[in-house]
């Protein structure tokens, strides 16, 4: 299904559902269409919320995990949600990280997924190559356990962004800001009950990473899935939404 990207005040974002607030976050290379199958099942029982990070659109000094942090603050405040279950894939599990950690208050629990922060492997070993359309698919298919879960229109989405010097440029910039930003002296600080979904196969974010965290954060729980990278809610959505799915009946108040 394809969703109405709704702007106001600045901000574009996905809403849609009522109940308690799920708020997502996509990662470096991510859309909306990262979290298709997840909008699908959960706004039957929740709101769920998508904001448009922007990745390219901010001044290259806040093209950082910090900048997108701040948007992330002003665009909840701009929202009015309180009681948020805060998901983040890849970049997006670090920018939920460093948000939990300055602003706890309005956030009831924490859901991470390939989630950087720790231990970052962006583009494998080198940066995204301009104009090489073979290059960009390859290093596309890497993101998943089965290279067929990387479409033709989700390789022609990262090839128009690697083909853009711009872009390029602040890609570099998010994901070097990710590598110095390492949270590990800071996760013990976290009281949200955690949600931690892995991939066994994901070589970007790979099992030890989940394992690490799981370590670090006090109240979190870690499952694996099987034949799966780095993007589990693309992959196995049925998996994904019923781990998370159990993990929010839990966390949800009744009314």
């Amino acid at each position: 299904m394809t969703y109405e990207i709704k702007e106001e005040d600045k901000f574009k974002f996905v809403e849609e559902g009522e109940g308690e607030t799920l708020l997502l976050l996509h990662g470096l290379f991510g859309a909306m269409s990262n979290f298709e199958d997840l909008v699908d099942h959960f706004s039957k029982k929740y709101k769920v919320v998508v904001p448009i990070l922007p990745l390219f659109d901010l001044d290259i000094f806040h093209t950082s995990v910090g900048g997108l942090e701040k948007y992330v603050q002003r665009f909840i405040e701009s929202r009015g949600y309180t009681n948020i279950h805060l998901l983040g894939n890849s970049l997006g599990g670090h920018v939920a990280l460093v948000h939990v950690l300055k602003h706890p208050e309005l956030i009831k629990t924490l859901i991470l997924t390939g989630s950087s922060g720790l231990f970052e492997n962006g583009m494998g070993d080198s940066y995204p190559k301009r104009g090489d359309y073979e290059y960009i698919k390859k290093k596309t298919q890497l993101t998943f356990y089965n290279p067929e879960t990387a479409t033709k229109e989700l390789v022609d989405e990262v090839f128009e962004i690697t083909n853009s010097r711009v872009k390029v440029i602040k890609i570099i910039a998010l994901a070097k800001s990710a590598i110095r930003n390492n949270l590990g002296d800071e996760l013990n600080q976290i009281k949200q009950p955690t949600l931690l979904i892995w991939g066994n196969n994901d070589i970007i974010t790979p099992p030890f990473v989940g394992k690490e965290f799981n370590k670090l954060i006090p109240n979190s729980e870690l499952h694996f899935v099987d034949k799966c990278g780095h993007a589990p809610m693309m992959e196995v959505p049925d998996e994904f939404n019923a781990i998370l799915d159990t993990f929010l009946e839990k966390h949800t108040t009744k009314v």
